[in-house]
């Protein structure tokens, strides 16, 4: 089948901009046509690699094409809200890096500017398209575990905080570019896929905790202005009394962590644990069947190769990106993601908050709370 060709242009080509032209590549009817950074040479690096005809080094130019019809902001968390309301007034449609932006007071800003525009705005959650979410949230559609009320969100690095312990860059430490640490960073992921699967993003009541502690190359801390949290701790109440506990780790002394969880009335699932993106445990389902408590495996590779065989349009759930792009084909309605993303940063901003306040916060002071961290480009 030919599908519908979605042409794109990309604002950023560091790490995660260069990951993002890879993925590209890869997806039937997804044409990359465009980059914009201002290190002009290493855009046109890029663009020579992949082919990528056009390449600019400020963003209007490449907003003013009539050709484009989606932007891919892959800029630092505090550079997202602007640029992609100034790509959705330009007419595009806007994927967007994790998380939604710096402040929730900015990331609600992009989802009225999506709607008052009229077009489609993702975030970059990866984990939503993981093979253990897709079993997860198939078993909690099918009722399999009851009334849901509890969640436990898991992240671990054992020393993995960014350019302190070698790898990335300090602007992932420092609060004026980033908003934040280990929250920002990973924990949105973890978050966002456990709202997704609970189905609600509700947010009633905050109490959290952040932490920095471990030692540090001393270096490598001073050129860093690393002053973001390395551990966040924090608790969730949502609409309904369902509840949702935190952990979230850049660094932390211990040897692991079991991944994150989900119960209800009539069963749990504990989704496989991971250390610095390494798998090393496998997803489970607890129940209880004739009096008799169950502890099942789950053969996720042989559901996927199934569902692949059986499912019309199951490869739109292989990842973001296709994801994205099966949307913009008319192929399959869009996950909500940028409302998770939303819900996800307010409950980020509510740890920070609780931390500061030395008590636990409502959703509506935490909105009350939130100022623009935006940069003006």
């Amino acid at each position: 089948m030919e599908y519908a060709k979605i042409r794109i242009g990309i604002i950023g080509t560091g790490i995660i901009g260069k990951a993002h032209v890879e993925q590209y590549a890869d997806i039937e009817g997804a044409e990359v046509v465009a980059l914009c950074d201002i290190n002009e040479q290493e855009a046109r690096r890029v663009a020579n690699k992949y082919g990528i005809a056009h390449v600019y080094t400020d963003y209007k130019d490449l907003l003013a094409r009539d050709d484009i019809d989606a932007v891919d902001v892959c800029l630092h968390n505090n550079f997202h809200a602007p640029l992609t309301i100034a790509a959705l007034r330009a007419g595009k449609h806007v994927y967007c890096e994790k998380p939604i932006a710096g402040s929730y007071y900015d990331g609600k800003a992009m989802l009225e500017a999506a709607k008052e525009c009229g077009k489609k705005l993702h975030v970059q959650l990866s984990t939503l398209y993981k093979k253990e979410t897709k079993a997860a949230k198939t078993l909690i559609d099918n009722g399999q575990l009851g009334k849901l009320y509890h969640a436990r969100s898991n992240g671990f690095r054992r020393r993995g905080r960014p350019f302190v312990d070698g790898f990335g860059t300090a602007n992932f430490t420092r609060k004026a570019s980033a908003g934040g640490g280990a929250l920002l960073d990973m924990g949105v992921y973890h978050i966002a896929q456990m709202l997704y699967l609970l189905g609600e993003t509700r947010v009633e009541r905050v109490t959290g905790k952040l932490i920095q502690e471990m030692e540090m190359d001393a270096k490598r801390q001073s050129e860093s202005g690393f002053d973001v949290e390395e551990l966040a701790l924090g608790f969730v109440t949502l609409r309904g009394g369902v509840t949702l506990d935190i952990f979230e780790a850049w660094a932390v002394n211990l040897g692991g962590v079991e991944g994150s969880s989900i119960i209800g009335s009539k069963g749990g699932i504990r989704l496989p644990a991971y250390h610095s993106g390494e798998m090393t445990s496998d997803i489970s389902f607890h129940t209880t069947v004739a009096d008799i408590d169950l502890d099942s495996k789950i053969d996720l590779n042989r559901m996927d190769i199934r569902w692949h065989r059986m499912r019309e349009n199951e490869d739109a759930y292989d990842s973001s990106q296709r994801h994205w792009i099966a949307a913009l084909q008319g192929r399959v309605e869009l996950l909500p993601s940028a409302d998770i993303a939303l819900a996800t940063m307010l409950i980020s901003e509510g740890l920070y908050l609780s931390d500061s306040l030395g008590r636990e916060t409502t959703a509506a002071e935490i909105i009350a709370a939130s100022r623009s961290l935006a940069i003006p480009m």
